[in-house]
This record gives C-alpha cells, structure tokens and sequence, in this order.
C-alpha cells in the first residue's frame, strides 16, 4: 500500500524575496529606519507581519542585505573601472558614470546608505560600511591626485575639498532621481561632468 509523502517545505522564491526588499528599502527611505517597523513593511507588501518572517528573521536582515546588495554592485563597477588603466581624468568620468548607474539600480538604498551609515556603523553588523567608506574615499582621492600629477587637474585643487565636493554633487541625486524619467543615468552623467570639468560660464 503506498505511503503518504510528507509535503516538502520549500524555501521562499527570490523573486518574491527580491520584491520585498525593494518594498523595504523604499520604507526605510522614506520612513527612516528605525521609525519602521515590520508591521510597515508588512502592510506596504500587503502581507501579514506574520507572514514576512518566513523570508526575514528581522529588520535588521533586510537592511543588512539592501545595504550589502548595493555595496557589491557598486564595488563590482568601480573596481572594474580602477583596474582597466584609464587616465585621471577618463577615470572619474567612468566612476561617476557608474555612480549615476548605480543610483539608478538602488536609489532607495543610496538614500539609506546617505541617511543612516554614519549611525549604523558603529554596530558589529553594519561594520562592513565604514570599511567600504573608506575603500570609495581612497578610490576617489587617489584618482584625483593622480590627475593632479599628470597635469589632467590643475595644481591648485584643494583634493579633499574637491572630493567632498565630487562626492556630495553626485550622490545628492539619489534624492530626486526616480528611474524611468527624462535623462538616462549615463545623460546625467555626462551632464554633471560637463559641469564638474569645463564649467557653466560660456567661454570667451
């Protein structure tokens, strides 16, 4: 006589898991991280609080991945950028392109990233931001010293202004860029470089 099989419990589907996050990280954008709860989450994915627990054991697991996502994505682009010997200049102009990209791929989480790192990283678990801070921090001031060097930048640059300044401009854009719009990231970039490089005044 055949036996009954016992149902098999299935893991969940990452489509769903990957929905989800995306659910969460614009919450946690939008709310603040520590003014949301799971219930938020919850009701914003149309599901029971309950129900989230079979993907998440908490909050904290969810920012943790958006975060993480996020961070070796744009590490994936950036590296790629460092390691394929451009000029100074033909650098920052790929590492703010890949930034644009990268903000198009994850506002919420770049909003996150901007609005609570500085708190997160004081935490074991989120350790892992200060560390990529200071990975983005000697990228970018490297590139542009090397510029100064070769003569692509001029002398006088104060690097760390310049940095803070690069850094500040491009990233702000997560606040106000919404994918699908007019610009590509890629038109944006090339604008904002315009810009950073050669200027607004009309040359005479």
């Amino acid at each position: 006589m055949p036996t009954k099989k016992n149902p098999q419990v299935t893991a969940p589907a990452p489509a769903r898991r990957r929905e989800l996050l995306r659910t969460a990280a614009e919450v946690f954008a939008e709310q603040g991280y520590n003014a949301t709860t799971v219930r938020t989450i919850a009701d914003h994915a149309g599901m029971l609080a309950g129900s989230l627990y079979y993907h998440f054991d908490s909050k904290e697991s969810m920012l943790e991945e958006i975060l993480r996502t996020f961070l070796d994505e744009l590490w994936d682009g950036y590296d790629a950028v460092l390691d394929a010997g451009l000029g100074p200049r033909e650098t920052l102009e790929a590492l703010v392109t890949e930034s644009f990209r990268e903000i198009d791929r994850h506002r919420a989480a770049v909003a996150i990233y901007q609005k609570e790192s500085r708190q997160l990283a004081a935490q074991e678990r989120f350790a892992f931001l200060a560390e990529s801070q200071r990975r983005f921090e000697k990228a970018w001031l490297s590139t542009l010293e090397r510029g100064v060097a070769d003569r692509a930048f001029r002398d006088d640059l104060d690097i760390r202004l310049t940095y803070r300044f690069v850094r500040d401009t491009v990233w702000v854009a997560a606040s106000w860029y919404r994918p699908g719009g007019q610009h590509s990231p890629e038109e944006i970039a090339r604008q904002y470089l315009s810009m950073v490089l050669d200027g607004i005044a009309v040359r005479t």
